[in-house]
């Protein structure tokens, strides 16, 4: 055996052995490069390994002329191979954070929904690769987590994700991809140094590559290091963050209140990964702590961060992902043959053995579900009449989910907030006749 040859097959081995007991994965293929290379390798191992399973899926970003092209070239290589691929079209809206940022959010999120219970998603980022986002974090000004840049494993959602060319140079690849002679596809905007990871890629790192060649093995090492430091701290401060969120995860702003600032800083940091929030800049956090934390007690402060939004309710923080309003909504709906998808993920109604416990409908009257509750209202258990807002509070429902709670309709009579409270026209009179409704956010 040659020595390509042999340096091929140990590329394979390393690729296999980071695969080793998982039987289920998601190739994240752009047609380029390096995921033509990761393909391939799976394609090799598929050969070797009949019960593993792999699917690819292409991201369509919309953001050249070429991509359906590129599309195409991705659903024939798969056809060659034998592997199932699905287009994902996306729509990219760079207005708040720029065409880089917005493209890589929208991408994952189309990976997230895609991805089956129990698959691994596999993406083909190198280890140049990791040297520009390293440079982009230090120009950012990032911290130990920014610096730890990415790690070969993660997380995405519920599944897992692994990064199995990390160690592995670009050259290398290409080395890989001739041997095969495999076919990729290029991107023009990838010579465009008007994006900054393309600048690093085009202007900087040949340079610190030519002063100094192990520079790329350098800032891995680095990055390694970052990332054992906010493994350590993550050990060390996992019980206190634990202790001061509630089933809800939301977050106590009494127990940050004798924190040191560094100590504080470092806990919301950690609360806001768990709930996958881009990491906030030092001012960012900041207005975090001072406008949101701190407000005055009748306030209702909210910081934007991302898609969600910070917000305060009974001296706890929420992290509130930002969806469209139902409020105009009218849902018919027959509960008796089957449940209720509602719209803005806000989950699905079903008649269940527990539940908000309800009058069946009589037969002239027809069942709607609705949002934004208003009014004088009378509600089971409690004497006399109270406008909505007030109940709300009452019951300890937040300012932003007043307007998401369904509300169970006969005719244009409300009968009952799901979860929440039952009105006075909707109680049960009949144990035999009532109904239990539940509302599921799975």
């Amino acid at each position: 055996m040659s020595s390509e040859q042999t340096f091929l097959a140990m590329l394979l081995e390393n690729v296999a052995a980071q695969l080793s007991g998982f039987q289920r994965v998601l190739v994240a293929y752009s047609g380029g490069l390096d995921s033509s290379v990761l393909l391939h390798m799976l394609y090799q191992l598929m050969q070797q390994r009949p019960e593993l399973a792999v699917r690819a899926v292409y991201v369509h970003h919309g953001l050249s002329a070429q991509a359906d092209r590129w599309a195409q070239h991705c659903v024939h290589t798969c056809q060659q191979w034998g592997i199932p691929c699905s287009v994902l079209p996306v729509r990219v809206d760079a207005r708040e954070r720029g065409v880089e940022a917005a493209a890589r959010d929208v991408r994952y999120q189309a990976l997230r929904t895609h991805l089956l219970p129990e698959e691994v998603l596999l993406t083909a980022q190198h280890l140049d690769d990791q040297s520009e986002t390293f440079l982009l974090a230090l120009k950012r000004g990032s911290g130990p987590a920014g610096l730890s840049a990415m790690g070969a494993t993660g997380q995405l959602g519920q599944n897992l994700l692994k990064r199995p060319l990390l160690g592995v140079s670009r050259a290398q690849l290409e080395d890989y991809a001739h041997h095969y002679r495999l076919t990729w596809v290029e991107d023009e905007s990838n010579r465009d140094d008007r994006y900054d990871r393309n600048f690093l890629r085009l202007q900087v790192l040949p340079l610190l590559k030519q002063r100094w060649p192990s520079f790329p093995d350098a800032v891995a090492r680095s990055a390694r290091l970052c990332a054992e430091q906010e493994q350590l701290l993550d050990e060390l401060l996992a019980a206190s963050l634990h202790s001061a969120c509630n089933a809800e995860g939301a977050l106590a702003v009494d127990a940050l209140l004798p924190l040191s600032e560094l100590h504080r800083f470092a806990l919301l940091r950690r609360w806001l990964r768990e709930r996958e929030v881009t990491m906030p800049s030092r001012e960012q956090l900041l207005r975090l702590w001072q406008d949101v934390a701190l407000s005055c007690q009748d306030a209702e402060p909210l910081l934007h961060l991302g898609a969600v939004q910070i917000r305060r309710f009974r001296q706890r923080l929420y992290c509130v992902v930002t969806r469209a309003s139902v409020v105009s909504l009218v849902l018919p709906w027959q509960p008796e043959l089957g449940a209720l998808k509602l719209p803005q993920q806000l989950g699905t109604l079903m008649l269940a053995d527990q539940g908000t416990r309800i009058r069946r409908p009589r037969p002239d009257e027809q069942v709607s579900v609705r949002f934004g509750l208003k009014g004088k209202l009378h509600i089971v258990g409690r004497s006399g009449g109270r406008c909505a807002k007030k109940l709300w509070q009452e019951c300890g429902v937040p300012p932003w989910k007043r307007e998401q709670v369904p509300l169970l309709y006969y005719n244009e009579q409300p009968i009952a907030a799901i979860g929440v409270f039952v009105m006075r026209d909707g109680d049960v009179q009949d144990d035999a006749t009532a109904w239990q409704v539940a509302w599921s956010m799975a």
